[in-house]
């Protein structure tokens, strides 16, 4: 009867960062290139791994899907907000607001996931490197790879497929994309459940990913110390990148959804959503590229060829 009171709306509309246009068109500019790069830069990395033999390995099949994510996560959101900068009308329809939430929600995913493969590998790689051929065959890596994508679609967007949710009265976004935390306040009615859910899968998709994470870079700085100097300094080196991505990536992930509800729809979530949502994809490549040996070194290859 509540709902029956309500307006049910067909379109939402995203509010953005701000209305001055100046401001705005410094925004665009400073995405734009934030984009190009990032577009650029995961190609280029999955150029460099499919062509180079030598980069068929574990680590680098792990890194290419972690390419491929990224691309897709970025461009599901960035070209909207492009638009949106530079336009009067920021409306979108809700299927295709639920169209790029669920994109983004199951890509989002899906890195966590994959970031934790990327952290069994080099716990593998430095902590048994004897079982290692054996252990990450390819056989094994496209298994792995496979139950990555197949959990985070049963994890991710069955639960949302079977709690639909109908938007009333307001059809202002407090972002610049379908954030489900930003959209969830739209729904009609009691979002109790909802919000019970989007905790629970946070718990899984966040903090058991992270926990794992933390758990095997703990045992690799274990082994690491008992390795020569050399050795040590490698080791090091390898496992540095995955670092950097994780605490930026599950930081802000977590500030977010772990975050108290009142929140949600709040510039402080809107913000915080740029790191993983934008920036995180652009900073991937650069920071595994400059921090490995063949990776550049192929690179540099790739770009001869080319010129």
């Amino acid at each position: 009867m509540e709902i029956e009171n309500q307006t049910v709306i067909s379109e939402v509309i995203l509010l953005g960062f701000s209305k001055d246009l100046k401001i705005n068109i410094a925004l665009f500019l400073l995405f734009l290139v934030i984009y190009l790069i990032t577009i650029i830069g995961n190609f280029c990395i999955i150029c460099v791994i499919t062509r180079n033999p030598r980069l068929h390995v574990s680590m680098y099949f792990f890194l290419c899907n972690l390419s491929f994510i990224d691309i897709c996560y970025s461009s599901t959101a960035v070209p909207k907000m492009l638009v949106n900068l530079l336009s009067v009308q920021r409306s979108m329809s809700n299927l295709a607001c639920g169209v790029q939430l669920y994109i983004v929600l199951f890509m989002g995913g899906t890195e966590c996931q994959l970031l934790v493969l990327m952290a069994y590998d080099r716990y593998i790689a430095i902590c048994r490197p004897l079982h290692y051929q054996v252990v990450m065959r390819w056989s094994v890596c496209h298994r792995l790879t496979a139950f990555v994508w197949i959990c985070s679609f049963v994890i991710y967007i069955l639960p949302s497929l079977s709690m639909p949710m109908t938007l009333c009265n307001r059809d202002q976004i407090n972002h610049f994309m379908c954030e489900l935390l930003a959209v969830i306040k739209l729904s009609c009615g009691d979002i109790y459940l909802n919000e019970l859910v989007i905790f629970c899968i946070s718990f899984i998709s966040l903090l058991l990913p992270f926990s794992f994470i933390i758990i095997s870079y703990l045992c690799i700085i274990s082994s690491a110390l008992k390795i020569r100097t050399g050795g040590r300094s490698k080791a090091f080196s390898t496992c540095s990148s995955h670092i950097i991505v994780v605490a930026l990536y599950f930081g802000t992930g977590m500030v977010t959804y772990f975050g108290p509800s009142s929140l949600y729809s709040s510039n402080q979530e809107k913000y915080i959503s740029i790191f993983y949502v934008v920036i995180c994809p652009m900073l991937n490549p650069l920071i595994y590229s400059m921090n490995n040996r063949e990776v550049k070194k192929s690179l540099r290859n790739l770009l001869t060829i080319t010129n």
